[in-house]
């Protein structure tokens, strides 16, 4: 029986057309990225903001923000962010809206004083709640993770220069990276955008994306060495076309099906791992975007090698020999 292909076989879409205005656009998201990172900021959560982490559930029914909001006015300790627990899937505890994270910015004294914070926060709520989790994050973790998240995304990056040049060549390498780049910034960007809580888990996204995007051009790229080998006398551009065209479909079907577990997860995982999916999906659709658009384009403006015949400097010579 013969299966149902959701996207033909042999497309012939023009994208090498579009690279300037595929350039121009990532270029512009890029410098937007920046000019947002260094004005607005990230919206950094206790992470790397350092501070108090509280989880707590009603006894009985709904949790009332209202109420909690009202208990942690007095206390005066500075920015105290409430967010219900939402969770659809009826399978954990808070699945009866019954939970929410409170989130205490770090108070001045060091460590003590933290923990008297959360000591006042408990006797204010009393016991008409359960308390599922309570952490601190002091200033001396928040820096030491904030320096190993930029150390971790950096290594990563640098790791896959170093990969793809030795398994390609060197204009490869250079496409890979930028094309990261890219997925890197636009990223951030829109974490800044629309200031949606920047820690730990995002910096883990981040790194998921440099492999899921990284996968994807290495199999773009995999199929141009194979036609840069086949066809010889092809103009580059119509070659990185028809590269790119044989492998549409894997690409598409393969962000597909990952977005719509992706999308599961950002519905019905909870609010714990909320940024984490977002930074996922984002990252999958640029990813997606950078692979055609930026790292194939980037071969034919550093003009690739045509030869992949195993030995370069015998074939130039035979090639001048003629």
């Amino acid at each position: 029986m013969k299966g149902f292909d959701f996207i033909p076989h042999n497309t012939k879409f023009p994208f090498l057309a579009w690279r300037f205005v595929a350039i121009a656009l990532s270029v512009i998201g890029m410098s937007a990225s920046l000019m947002l990172f260094f004005t607005q900021g990230l919206n950094l959560g206790i992470d790397f903001r350092g501070g108090s982490l509280i989880e707590v559930k009603a006894k009985h029914g709904a949790i009332d923000v209202g109420w909690l909001r009202s208990q942690m006015r007095p206390l005066k300790l500075g920015d105290v962010q409430i967010q219900q627990i939402k969770d659809f899937s009826g399978q954990s505890a808070c699945s009866d809206n019954s939970c929410a994270m409170l989130r205490i910015e770090l108070q001045p004294g060091g460590d003590k004083a933290q923990q008297k914070a959360l000591d006042r926060v408990k006797a204010a709520l009393g016991d008409r709640v359960i308390y599922r989790s309570a952490e601190v994050v002091g200033p001396t973790v928040q820096k030491e993770l904030i320096e190993t998240g930029i150390i971790a995304v950096i290594a990563a990056i640098g790791a896959v220069l170093l990969y793809i040049w030795f398994r390609f060549e060197w204009q490869f390498a250079i496409g890979a990276v930028v094309a990261l780049i890219h997925d890197v910034l636009m990223t951030i960007g829109i974490f800044s955008l629309l200031q949606i809580e920047f820690g730990l888990p995002v910096v883990a996204a981040i790194l998921t994306i440099v492999g899921y995007s990284l996968n994807d051009t290495v199999v773009v790229y995999d199929r141009i060495r194979e036609n840069l080998r086949k066809f010889k006398k092809m103009d580059l551009a119509d070659l990185l076309n028809l590269s790119i065209n044989e492998t549409l479909s894997r690409t598409i079907l393969t962000s597909v099906t990952t977005l719509l577990a992706l999308m599961a997860l950002y519905i019905f995982g909870g609010e714990v791992i909320r940024g984490f999916t977002f930074a996922m999906i984002w990252g999958i659709v640029v990813g997606t975007y950078s692979s055609i658009f930026i790292a194939s384009p980037i071969l034919l403006a550093l003009d690739v090698s045509r030869d992949w015949s195993g030995n370069t400097s015998a074939s130039k010579k035979e090639a001048r020999a003629r």
